[in-house]
């Protein structure tokens, strides 16, 4: 074998270092699953409880119901009638189609790791916007959680709590979250100084500053990182099917196995026009907010 030329290629490692890197972190991961895969498995429960019993109440609402609610939700978001009318012939197209239950599942997931995401990702980004130390940990972190390859995700979560509701949560606001985090640090740190200069000389707290000024002029931006984190979570649809997650996904994954092309399209479709009602509605209610904002100056 002819030695290599290193002007030419380059100096990586040798396959058999590689490969005993690479079996050494296998093994360390293998180890750490089987000693605490239990524990975080329980830890888990109560989550994989709620999700259970959302989904549950999801498929067993009346499908009128279903539609009336996220009517309402539309038309309070954008107080006409053509979003709530989009709405409803959406959700007769679906299921006149025989994609109501998957959608509902879908919809249960989506819902449940928005929630998810909110809870977590607004304090984070309340944090970064109080401590540019923090943000400048937390940046590189959110940088790697949206550049990674979903399907790595994928690995240590199955790994570790093996096939099911829970990794494909865990996987859907890994992957979902940054946006939430991002915006609501940048509408945090966009609030006027002036505005906030005003608010320290009537004498107010930091806790009333934050959540009496800051939170409110930030909620346009806020809104703008959860409609983007429920489109991120609707593009995983898919790669959350590969893990057990039922839904839409699945039968688009059973398309590209099997070469259904009608059985791909129409369930496509369905998250498509899922993912217009979603940006639809939260685009109508950061608007609302803004103009509420604009008008309070």
């Amino acid at each position: 074998m002819a030695e290599p030329n290193w002007l030419i290629d380059f100096p990586a490692l040798d396959e058999s270092t590689l490969r005993a890197f690479n079996r050494a972190v296998d093994d360390a991961y293998l180890s750490f699953t089987r000693t605490y895969g239990a524990t975080i498995e329980d830890a888990f429960d109560p989550l994989l409880r709620f999700m259970v019993w959302f989904e549950h109440l999801m498929l067993g609402a009346p499908w009128w119901l279903v539609i009336l609610a996220v009517a309402a939700l539309a038309w309070g978001a954008s107080r006409g009638w053509k979003l709530p009318a989009l709405v409803v012939a959406s959700f007769l197209a679906i299921g006149v189609m025989g994609m109501w239950e998957d959608t509902m599942r879908t919809m249960a997931m989506i819902s449940v790791c928005t929630l998810i995401a909110v809870v977590v990702g607004i304090p984070t980004g309340i944090l970064m916007s109080r401590s540019d130390r923090m943000k400048a940990g937390v940046v590189p972190v959110l940088d790697i959680m949206q550049t990674m390859p979903s399907f790595v995700y994928l690995i240590p979560v199955v790994m570790l709590l093996g096939l099911g509701k829970v990794p494909g949560l865990l996987a859907v606001v890994i992957y979902a979250i940054p946006p939430v985090i991002r915006l609501t640090d940048l509408g945090i740190r966009l609030v006027d100084k002036e505005v906030l200069e005003a608010t320290d000389a009537f004498g107010a707290s930091p806790w009333q500053r934050l959540w009496g000024v800051q939170v409110p002029l930030a909620m346009p931006n806020i809104m703008a990182g959860i409609n983007q984190t429920i489109m991120m979570a609707l593009a995983m649809v898919v790669v959350a099917s590969m893990i057990g997650v039922k839904g839409l996904g699945q039968p688009v994954l059973r398309a590209v196995t099997n070469q259904y092309f009608a059985m791909g399209l129409l369930n496509g479709l369905a998250v498509v026009l899922l993912a217009i009602l979603f940006d639809r509605v939260t685009q109508s209610y950061g608007r609302r907010m803004q103009r509420y904002r604009d008008e309070s100056r």
